[in-house]
């Protein structure tokens, strides 16, 4: 049922039971909570790669002012450090609007589009806290989810699956959380959703706030919006709406979404 062929990243090896900053950063287990400087201010710091990887986009990419107070609260609730690409997402931008705003990659928050620690549900970090069995790390215009794998889905640990809107199942995309922000920026995804865009998409999607997606009807994963994308029916709905719509009906059809994280 998958159309979605593996995209071949690397992925940093991880073991079973490693935190969030284990999968995402490939360092071992922390046994104690970090503080907001002990994550923030490092050494090697990823956002000047980050910076010169948006500065020479393939596509055209907005990043979304953080607020400083959101943004220091979600990386201290990751619990990730300003070293891994994450990081820097959380801490210097609200998110990112990728390929006309297509794709979201999630950062510390902004204009309705949730931060990462706020989508996958984290709260405080404790000595009791677990961390997510998949962490959702973008959402694309039509509801789909990229999400960093923690233990439940159909991939290594720290690989990054696609839960598409066409398909309602996960699927394993051949690597780490870095590499995936790599390849949005280096035009991957013109390959990767061709089947599901339309003449004139650009225009629907850049009216599109970054808290909206579109909600198409007949639904991409019948045989009749799968068969005419251009025919279908689009409106504007909140991610969180479309997010809802396709867990519900991944279940009424017999599917195990898993991750439902945001």
């Amino acid at each position: 049922m998958c159309r979605h062929a593996p995209l071949r990243f690397t992925v940093c090896p991880t073991g079973a039971g490693h935190s969030l900053g284990a999968l995402v950063e490939g360092s071992g287990i922390v046994s104690s909570i970090r503080s907001f400087q002990e994550l923030a201010y490092v050494d090697d710091p990823a956002w000047p790669g980050l910076r010169d990887l948006l500065n020479s986009s393939s596509v055209p990419t907005t990043v979304l002012p953080p607020s400083a107070d959101q943004a220091r609260n979600t990386l201290f609730r990751l619990q990730v450090t300003a070293r891994s690409m994450l990081g820097a997402l959380a801490l210097n931008t609200g998110g990112l609007l990728v390929d006309h705003g297509w794709l979201r990659v999630l950062g510390g928050g902004c204009d309705g589009l949730p931060d990462l620690a706020s989508v996958n549900r984290l709260g405080e970090p404790g000595q009791q806290a677990q961390p997510p069995s998949a962490l959702v790390v973008a959402i694309d215009v039509l509801g789909g989810r990229f999400a960093v794998n923690g233990g439940t889905l159909p991939a290594e640990p720290g690989e990054v699956c696609y839960f598409g809107s066409d398909t309602l199942e996960w699927s394993a995309i051949g690597g780490g959380h870095s590499a995936f922000v790599q390849w949005a920026l280096g035009g991957g995804m013109a390959e990767f959703y061709d089947a599901l865009r339309w003449p004139g998409w650009e225009e629907e999607v850049v009216a599109l706030t970054p808290g909206q997606g579109l909600s198409v009807y007949p639904p991409l994963w019948s045989a009749e919006g799968r068969g005419d994308v251009a025919g279908t029916s689009r409106r504007s709905a909140t991610l969180t709406e479309l997010v809802a719509v396709h867990i519900d009906s991944a279940a009424q059809l017999g599917l195990t979404p898993g991750g439902e994280s945001g």
